[in-house]
């Protein structure tokens, strides 16, 4: 049961309320920012919650155990830190929000009604629509190892131990969204970059991210399919870093990093067909020993 502060109590029972709500969004940058549905600023816990949103929350559910409740809030593309730049770069995937019902008239007045984190964000041409999922969330999300024949490291991670150095390169052609052409990617062999990571370091895409679809080599030049739409129209002249691609795989690992003995996966666990195949004659001694004398 949530316990609501007495002088809050006593405001709502006047019948006479001077009552709005307030988010307040963290970026997993660090990044803080305030909205209000009020039509006047407000601060508190050193923070400003913005008037100028156009904010509104829709319906929130709770539920019991560990189903995730949630709700929606929506709003335009045309609050102060708040535009569809940022949010097509992802800034606010994954943001802590904490919402509050506060008395504008007396902000010491106030109460948390729910904490959470920035789900599906659907965008339109002038606003934009942000999932809010409860904090049963974390119980949703993968903790620890999997047993899988793919590694389960990142490349250049701790874990991954190879630090693969980055190519720095510039857009020669481009159709402005998906793909793009690079001289300086011409000497790699077709497929050294798919699955890689690309980020721009100059244009209106600066510090944009995005994994390679596919790399092919050939005429000079290196092209690249991204998949995912760069924010701005990508320009010739775009400069941007692009790291080597890795699809997980123990062969890869070995021949294309020489990182064989750091490989996180199991190569050699016995796939769906031989544990449903059965035994057959001349298979041999089948007693949990290794298959890979």
């Amino acid at each position: 049961m949530r316990a609501i502060p007495v002088p809050l109590s006593a405001h709502l029972e006047t019948g006479v309320t001077t009552l709005c709500r307030c988010w307040s969004l963290t970026r997993r940058d660090g990044v803080v920012l305030g909205f209000t549905d009020h039509d006047r600023p407000i601060s508190f816990d050193g923070v400003d919650f913005a008037s100028t949103t156009g904010l509104e929350a829709a319906e929130s559910t709770a539920e019991l155990g560990f189903a995730i409740g949630g709700g929606e809030v929506a709003g335009a593309l045309a609050a102060a830190g708040l535009n569809e730049a940022d949010l097509l770069r992802g800034l606010y995937d994954d943001a802590r929000v904490s919402i509050w019902l506060v008395n504008w008239a007396d902000v010491a007045q106030r109460l948390l009604l729910e904490t959470g984190f920035v789900g599906e964000i659907k965008r339109g041409d002038t606003t934009f629509t942000a999932e809010v999922r409860g904090l049963a969330k974390a119980f949703d999300e993968e903790r620890g190892r999997l047993y899988l024949r793919s590694c389960d490291a990142d490349l250049g991670d701790a874990r991954c131990g190879v630090s693969p150095a980055p190519v720095a390169a510039s857009v020669e052609t481009s159709d402005g969204r998906l793909g793009l052409t690079a001289s300086a990617l011409s000497g790699f062999a077709d497929g050294w970059f798919t699955g890689g990571r690309l980020v721009f370091t100059s244009g209106a895409n600066l510090g944009f991210v995005v994994e390679v679809k596919r790399h092919a080599s050939g005429g000079g030049q290196g092209a690249l399919s991204l998949w995912q739409a760069a924010p701005a129209p990508i320009m010739p002249g775009d400069a941007f870093m692009l790291t080597p691609g890795c699809d997980k795989s123990f062969a890869t690992c070995r021949t294309k990093f020489g990182n064989g003995i750091n490989f996180r996966g199991f190569p050699h666990i016995p796939g769906n067909d031989f544990v449903i195949g059965g035994v057959r004659p001349g298979d041999g001694a089948l007693d949990g020993g290794s298959l890979f004398p």
